[in-house]
């Protein structure tokens, strides 16, 4: 495993950091089902691994990944890992503005001081821990000021409840700004091989501030994984179905991307996914790759992506052969 610290902080973060989005399960995750025992299990090898990295978030299955983390982090499992989760989405119909609805819950979007306060201590709760190494900002708002949302966190760093701050879903102008107030030791965004322009486009600004940037997506829900994934149908609701990945042309043009990685596979002994996770951690110095694990093998198999080193040429051939599937803009 590899190390970076996170932004200017003294933190200590694996290279690959362990998902939480998949085990909340719901509708937007059809096909998942993780218990107790079995997220032990994984907590458990994520260590052997090296993994020390835990993201997760109040929203993901509605406080159930949470939930199920805050069991599985027993038995000493908490001083092990870096926990981060997130603030500003939440289902107490207590104000915000409205951001989605799903599975009989209706999400709002809240930045405000007092609703970033009580996200904490709901998360604290679920995950029954005394403190969380990061907070993200879920989505970053212009409803309430930045002033305001930065100094309820920099209280909460204060109190000890957090250590770190972090924004997520955001654009590199929000980063300038938030900095203003702070330092904010890590951007969560969206960034893959098919959508890559929005992190492109972040990268010089998160660079600037000394900041992290932490990659989710990098594998697109699992479309670019293997060829067959992509033929794949998916239920009403399920986040995959939704994706452009499942519609021509862009579907025919990720299989024409697949047919000029496999011989690369060959070359460099790995499988499609490590191609394309060495791809994007050389894409920026520093990237932290997030990626969701359900299944002991695809960690192993995520953690040896670290070891591959393409060659500028290869590198450049994956992004350009990529390119008639990609897309400028991805709401997930």
């Amino acid at each position: 495993m590899k190390y970076q610290k996170l932004g200017k902080t003294d933190l200590e973060a694996s290279v690959v950091s362990f998902g939480g989005w998949g085990i909340g399960g719901g509708s937007v995750w059809s096909d998942k089902s993780v218990g107790v025992s079995d997220l032990e299990r994984l907590l458990d090898l994520a260590s052997d691994l090296g993994i020390n990295y835990i993201d997760t978030a109040p929203v993901y299955g509605t406080g159930v990944s949470e939930q199920l983390l805050g069991e599985a982090l027993k038995k000493g499992r908490r001083a092990k890992f870096l926990l981060q989760t997130k603030c500003s989405l939440n289902w107490r119909g207590d104000g915000g503005n409205f951001h989605y609805e799903r599975d009989g819950y209706t999400v709002n979007n809240d930045t405000s001081a007092s609703a970033i306060r009580k996200d904490v201590e709901d998360s604290l709760i679920r995950l029954q821990t005394d403190y969380l190494d990061l907070l993200v900002v879920h989505y970053v708002c212009k409803s309430w000021p930045v002033e305001e949302t930065m100094g309820a966190l920099l209280d909460l760093v204060k109190e000890g409840k957090i250590r770190a701050i972090g924004i997520s879903n955001s654009k590199p102008e929000d980063l300038d700004e938030y900095e203003q107030y702070g330092t904010v030791a890590l951007v969560q965004e969206q960034f893959s091989l098919l959508a890559p322009y929005h992190g492109m486009d972040y990268f010089p600004t998160a660079n600037k501030h000394h900041t992290t940037f932490q990659v989710y997506g990098a594998l697109e829900e699992g479309f670019l994984t293997a060829p067959d994934y992509v033929d794949r149908t998916f239920p009403q609701g399920d986040v995959r179905g939704k994706l452009p990945w499942i519609h021509e042309p862009i579907k025919g043009a990720i299989h024409q991307l697949f047919d000029v990685m496999k011989p690369l596979t060959e070359k460099y002994h790995c499988s499609y996914s490590n191609l394309v996770q060495a791809w994007t951690l050389q894409q920026n110095p520093g990237i932290n790759l997030l990626t969701g694990f359900t299944r002991p093998e695809t960690m192993i198999n995520t953690c040896q992506s670290l070891e591959i080193q393409l060659s500028q040429e290869d590198a450049a051939l994956i992004g350009n052969a990529a390119k008639p599937a990609q897309v400028t803009e991805l709401d997930k």
